[in-house]
């Protein structure tokens, strides 16, 4: 790892760190607390982190979620939402499957995957962060979920074995990756044959290059790191994923939007 990877990670990191600290210190809106100078997800009128008070941008945070969603879950995991989309608009979750989260921080998203995929289902959580990990067990209890399993890891080298899940999720986290062929690889490991991804990240348009992506925010912003449209069919087809679907949902910065992205781990011979 290069000292600017390293860097970055550490950056990436002591954010989402001090996002759960504020949370755990104080609830929903608590976010604001967190560096304003770079506020992720390029919400740039916001001095919150994708969801805390101050001018938040509706289009990232908790407000992705229905009411009915965030309902469902104890108030420190819709506070803690930190995305740019809502995985469960894509991931189509059934009874019985098992679903891996790659960067899971507060939770919100493993545990509506575990109402969804019920008693005869498992969810995994994936992260990096000591902080945002307590954090999620604290609203694991609270939510009695017992179908659940929040693991230390980074999301380049997973601690799960190969082909043990069949739904791989993700919220705007991806983007944030110093080494994205690597987290690709990793979600193809992991599936079994026939499963499927269903995450929303930041994506770029395919005119923009990577200069022009970071003129437009800050790497730990979600902004500077997001891949291309492009981009994102080249790197999933080298991996062997196939059926793939990027939809723009929404813009997060000029010429970079909010995508829900798609695609499947093929069988072998069919």
């Amino acid at each position: 790892m290069t000292d600017q990877t390293s860097d970055t990670r550490e950056q990436v990191r002591a954010r989402y760190a001090a996002a759960a600290t504020a949370v755990s210190q104080g609830g929903r809106g608590a976010l604001a607390v967190v560096d304003a100078d770079q506020p992720c997800c390029g919400s740039t009128e916001s001095a919150s982190c994708c969801g805390g008070t101050g001018e938040v941008d509706e289009a990232f945070g908790a407000a992705l979620y229905s009411a009915a969603e965030q309902g469902e879950l104890p108030v420190a995991a819709v506070a803690a939402s930190l995305g740019c989309g809502n995985p469960m608009m894509v991931a189509e979750l059934h009874e019985g499957e098992r679903v891996l989260d790659l960067g899971s921080g507060g939770g919100i998203d493993v545990l509506l995957s575990a109402r969804r995929v019920g008693p005869t289902g498992y969810v995994y959580g994936v992260d990096m962060t000591d902080e945002m990990l307590q954090l999620a067990e604290a609203n694991k209890a609270k939510a009695g979920a017992t179908n659940v399993e929040f693991l230390k890891g980074t999301i380049e080298n997973v601690p799960l074995p190969d082909a043990s899940v069949d739904v791989v999720i993700s919220n705007c986290v991806i983007n944030l990756s110093t080494d994205k062929p690597a987290v690709l690889a990793e979600m193809f490991r992991v599936l079994v044959p026939g499963g499927r991804i269903g995450i929303s990240d930041v994506v770029a348009e395919d005119q923009l290059t990577p200069a022009d992506r970071a003129e437009r925010g800050s790497y730990v912003g979600c902004i500077a790191g997001a891949l291309s449209r492009s981009e994102y069919f080249g790197g999933l087809a080298a991996v062997g994923f196939t059926d793939t679907e990027v939809s723009f949902t929404h813009q997060a910065t000029p010429g970079m939007h909010s995508a829900l992205i798609r695609a499947v781990k093929p069988v072998a011979g069919a």
